[in-house]
């Protein structure tokens, strides 16, 4: 419980590193609170009775067009926002099909674009996670993808 009785509120998302001939795929929508481009890997919130895989699939497909195939887990990744908002970010990788466009269904984000971490490192980020979670996956963190369970139904 929080100091005032109540449970904290994160916000549960997931994120995909997917790397390609050395380039990462990443995607550019508007800052919430900015409006301008900012880059973020493929990521966005899980939905209420959706399974963690699931919503990783459906956010990579929505956000690129592309169909994610998850190996591994980078990390777990814990952020408070600047504007004070809390998430709880499970950062995956895995590989989208060889030689396929990325064109984003959601329009909300802008373009979609295959980034060398140097560039990355350049860009305006949505948040410092963005790099976190690249470098964890350029260390080779990885832990298999069944340390997510599925949504068990309890009566």
């Amino acid at each position: 419980m929080g100091g005032d009785g109540h449970a904290p509120a994160w916000a549960l998302t997931v994120a995909a590193v997917i790397e390609r001939q050395g380039r990462f795929l990443v995607v550019e929508e508007p800052d919430q609170v900015t409006g301008l481009p900012v880059i973020n890997q493929p990521a966005g919130h899980v939905e209420p009775g959706e399974s963690i895989l699931d919503a990783l699939r459906r956010e990579v497909r929505e956000e690129t067009g592309l169909a994610f195939t998850p190996e591994a887990i980078v990390g777990l990744y814990p952020l408070r926002a600047a504007h004070g908002s809390d998430y709880f970010r499970i950062c995956f990788t895995g590989t989208v099909p060889d030689g396929a466009q990325a064109v984003p269904e959601d329009p909300g984000i802008l373009r979609c674009h295959w980034l060398t971490r140097e560039e990355l490192a350049a860009a305006p980020l949505r948040s410092g996670l963005v790099l976190r979670c690249l470098d964890d996956a350029l260390a080779g963190r990885r832990f298999p993808l069944d340390l997510v369970a599925d949504i068990r139904a309890e009566r």
